[in-house]
């Protein structure tokens, strides 16, 4: 990786630390970071073009605004093959830099995948998705506790409800992110300032009781789950985190996915994935238990099977009843 060095002393509200770098092959930045986003209005993430995605975070438990962005190239060069350049605003600026890298997936390999019997096995049209979508990278941002309130909202309930949530949580507990991130980003609370979320607002923000007990368990935790967070096997952070009552395997594969880059975690439970990986295989619907067994083949590299089929454009016919959002504030 050819890096060039960090701004020192800067990574404040005006002046941001910068670090530029020359990526191991094709990487696309929009593709890329939009998995940990929910959303054109999503608090913490916003991807405003295929070359510039803003992220908030914490490092050390200070704020972090940060903008991804690919400087021109010389004349011919592979737009996937240009130089990232991170720059980081607030308190923990600095320190994060370190980390950008991994947030784009520079550790993620599908060499061996590529190279794999099995790559030689999947059907055509995923075949083609890997050769028109080669800057796919599976990110590996690290911040469980973060990625963990995430996934618990969005249990048992639609996209619709959980960004909701997130929204109005984030804006009534977390502070504005610091530089010039666009308008309405904040930076995920502190396990402190999620502590002292009152009941009320929960109610409020449409979260039943389950869920916002299982966040509170969760940031109790929030110690542990730094130290988690440096094991490098996301099979083992998937088994660790749930041993946190009410985390199961659907929430802790949405969770590794994230901070892991995890290949082979497979979001079981979900209301829409088996069947829309059934559809894929079968032109038919099908459990969660056929979705695994059309998966098999592809063990080790699950979850990249599953975003290559999203990659490649499949959609599911639409028929049948939907999950209709529930207001969870009048119960």
């Amino acid at each position: 990786m050819t890096t060039e060095v960090t701004t020192r002393g800067a990574g404040t509200e005006h002046a941001p630390a910068r670090w530029r770098w020359t990526p191991r092959g094709p990487l696309h930045l929009g593709q890329t970071l939009r998995v940990l986003g929910r959303g054109a209005e999503d608090p913490t993430c916003r991807v405003l073009g295929e070359d510039c995605v803003w992220i908030t975070t914490r490092w050390n438990r200070l704020p972090v605004s940060a903008r991804f962005t690919r400087p021109a190239g010389a004349t011919g060069t592979n737009p996937l093959d240009r130089d990232v350049l991170v720059e980081a605003w607030g308190p923990g600026g600095e320190g994060w830099l370190s980390t950008a890298p991994r947030w784009v997936g520079h550790e993620d390999s599908w060499e061996d995948f590529d190279s794999s019997a099995a790559f030689s096995e999947l059907p055509h049209a995923l075949v083609r998705a890997r050769h028109e979508h080669p800057g796919l990278r599976l990110p590996s941002a690290g911040n469980l506790l973060e990625r963990a309130v995430v996934a618990i909202l969005e249990q048992r309930v639609t996209a619709i409800e959980a960004v909701r949530a997130y929204r109005a949580l984030l804006r009534w507990n977390a502070e504005s992110a610091p530089g010039p991130a666009p308008h309405g980003m904040r930076v995920p609370p502190t396990p402190e300032q999620w502590r002292r979320t009152p009941s009320w607002q929960w109610h409020r923000a449409g979260v039943d009781p389950a869920r916002s007990a299982t966040v509170m368990r969760t940031v109790h935790r929030a110690a542990a789950l730094e130290r988690l967070a440096l094991d490098p096997d996301p099979a083992r952070v998937r088994t660790a985190l749930q041993s946190i009552q009410g985390i199961g395997p659907w929430t802790a594969a949405e969770i590794t996915q994230c901070t892991h880059g995890d290949p082979d975690g497979v979001s079981v439970y979900d209301y829409h994935l088996a069947n829309y990986v059934c559809w894929f295989f079968d032109r038919a619907p099908g459990s969660d238990q056929r979705m695994l067994e059309l998966l098999e083949p592809w063990r080790g590299h699950r979850q990249r099977v599953v975003r290559l089929i999203k990659a490649s454009g499949h959609r599911k016919p639409s028929f049948g009843p939907r999950l209709s959002p529930q207001d969870h504030r009048h119960h």
